[in-house]
């Protein structure tokens, strides 16, 4: 008899279905929300989403991945490398300290922010040096875990893996700018050996090791050092099984190495470019005796699988690992809670979206499917062949016009008329600046007056006649504000934009807004700019594809030139 698939995911929206954790972190940081406030929020929230995923048929749910910050800024906590001019504040209060490492105080600064790779999604980097002593600190992941037991789950603990966690380190202050984090890895690996441990005793039977650095390119004393991790945690007798994860495209000289480590699973990403993974897989000789968490269904836009072909790279992978599971490619973070939200929206749009809720949903048919075969989800599998086919036949994706007005483009279209010398001459005589004119950026700040006046719009307190003055009074006082700075080029401020992103998409043919598609960028800043957009190339540097992002952009219409619907 053919093994059951199990469904997972590697991590979920953090926020609520109504940004509940937003309000309460922001709440708490204004006094309005106490502690134990703050903490029973949070709970309800994991408690919300570990039912909303059992209830959708998911055989394992992600624990520890949730945060009221970052999961980064977690595991510097996890493992005790807390910044020596923040110790002092986690000692007195480990929640205020917890806040002042992301935000800051008056006296001490917070840590560095920079993207996840390349997503949206924004972390806390690490300060580590020389002298940084490692300490055991699981507490969250363990309190987690057991919250998740007691509800009467099958959870996985899911912590960024020891390697990834040094490589996206940087040096502390003081410490010379060429040390390297990876030093450390022999000091930090005794520390994973005791949490896992401790994970263990607390009931875990799988445990998720995040090594999504190793999808770029890295030098071979890398690798060798992956590999020496792995050959320490894979060995250790008191640990639960190991899934080490890597996701956002393929992996690269970093599979053999882990499809040989003594770890029991691995979890990789079939979506995009990271689909060479199945080749790469089969060359190593795959899996035998090994679980391989497959991620086919994308999770880091927003549109609906293709089931078919998912199930077809499923039956594939089958051969090459002793047990195929199925998931996200990465962690569902990256995408809105639930497209059925959208009541708005245009029903044949709203027939295309898979958030997060939706995406769930499609990883349990095609666990079924890959179990049961085809017929036990045939109905499912016409209704999705029905949407997929009206999304390529859609005039919303193809725009006869815009077709022709992209053939017509020529290289000419890109040369200015008049050579550089020529139209500088003319911009110095009309404009009259001194040589280094001063100017600002662009925006300024988004003012309570002009919040209120928006929410006023959208309540009908206010028509479009009153709501516009007091946009062009915020102008007016911005405008005389610089003049009286002495600027030389004035800017208007931009008040009337809700969004850096979302106020011009508005007002684009082939683009939608979300009212509820909010996902997360950093720490209690959630952005709902107007759905994910399809694959426009974000090369990262070093990466062997070039990776895409895809943040919360939906665009309908073609891609211009493409001879193919988006």
């Amino acid at each position: 008899m053919t093994e059951r698939s199990l469904a997972t995911v590697y991590g979920y929206p953090r926020q609520g279905a109504d940004r509940e954790l937003k309000k309460a972190v922001e709440g708490y940081w204004a006094g309005r929300v106490d502690a134990a406030g703050l903490r029973d929020t949070a709970a309800r929230l994991r408690a919300t989403t570990w039912r909303e995923l059992t209830d959708a048929g998911l055989d394992e749910v992600p624990c520890g991945d949730f945060s009221l910050y970052d999961h980064v800024l977690d595991t510097t906590v996890m493992v005790g490398a807390v910044p020596g001019r923040h110790r002092a504040a986690v000692a007195a209060d480990a929640l205020d300290g917890y806040f002042a490492m992301a935000r800051g105080t008056r006296d001490a600064a917070p840590l560095e922010m920079t993207k996840w790779f390349d997503t949206n999604y924004h972390y806390l980097v690490p300060e580590l040096g020389p002298d940084t002593v490692f300490t055991a600190d699981p507490g969250k992941q363990l309190g987690e875990l057991n919250e998740a037991l007691l509800r009467g789950h099958r959870p996985r603990p899911v912590l960024v893996g020891p390697v990834t966690y040094l490589l996206l380190s940087k040096p502390a202050p003081g410490v010379a700018a060429d040390f390297d984090p990876l030093s450390l890895l022999d000091e930090l690996l005794p520390v994973y050996a005791e949490i896992l441990a401790s994970l263990s005793e607390g009931g875990a039977e799988w445990v998720q090791l995040d090594e999504p650095a190793f999808v770029q390119d890295r030098p071979r004393e890398v690798l060798e050092a992956l590999a020496r991790a792995y050959r320490l945690l894979g060995g250790l007798t008191r640990r639960p099984k190991i899934l080490v994860a890597a996701y956002f495209d393929r992996l690269g000289e970093a599979l053999p190495v882990l499809a040989a480590a003594p770890v029991d699973g691995l979890g990789l990403d079939f979506t995009g470019s990271a689909a060479a993974n199945l080749e790469d897989l089969a060359a190593v000789g795959g899996l035998p005796g090994k679980r391989l968490v497959a991620g086919v269904v994308d999770g880091r836009n927003i549109w609906i699988n293709d089931l078919e072909r998912s199930l077809a790279t499923l039956g594939t992978l089958r051969g090459l690992a002793g047990r195929v599971d199925v998931a996200a490619s990465c962690s569902l973070l990256h995408v809105p809670h639930d497209a059925t939200l959208e009541t708005n929206l245009d029903p044949e749009v709203r027939r295309w979206l898979a958030f997060a809720r939706q995406k769930s949903a499609e990883i349990v048919t095609l666990a079924r499917g890959l179990t049961l075969g085809t017929d036990a989800v045939a109905d499912l599998l016409d209704d999705n062949r029905a949407a997929l086919r009206s999304r390529a036949e859609s005039t919303l994706t193809r725009d006869p016009a815009v077709r022709e007005r992209s053939a017509d483009v020529t290289g000419a279209d890109s040369r200015r008329a008049a050579p550089y010398g020529e139209r500088v001459a003319a911009q110095r005589a009309r404009l009259k600046l001194p040589l280094l004119p001063t100017t600002t950026i662009g925006s300024f700040p988004q003012t309570n007056e002009l919040r209120v006046a928006r929410a006023d719009l959208r309540a009908g307190r206010i028509d479009q006649a009153a709501y516009d003055e007091r946009i062009a009074a915020e102008i007016r006082d911005v405008l005389a504000f610089q003049e009286e700075a002495g600027l030389d080029v004035l800017v208007h401020g931009e008040p009337e934009r809700n969004d850096m992103v979302q106020y011009f998409a508005e007002r684009l043919e082939g683009h939608v807004a979300t009212e509820h598609g909010w996902v997360q960028s950093y720490g209690s800043r959630y952005v709902r700019p107007p759905g994910p957009r399809p694959f426009f190339p974000d090369p990262m540097i070093g990466c062997r594809s070039g990776l895409t992002r895809t943040s919360n952009y939906m665009f309908v219409g073609k891609a211009r030139g493409a001879g193919k619907p988006v």
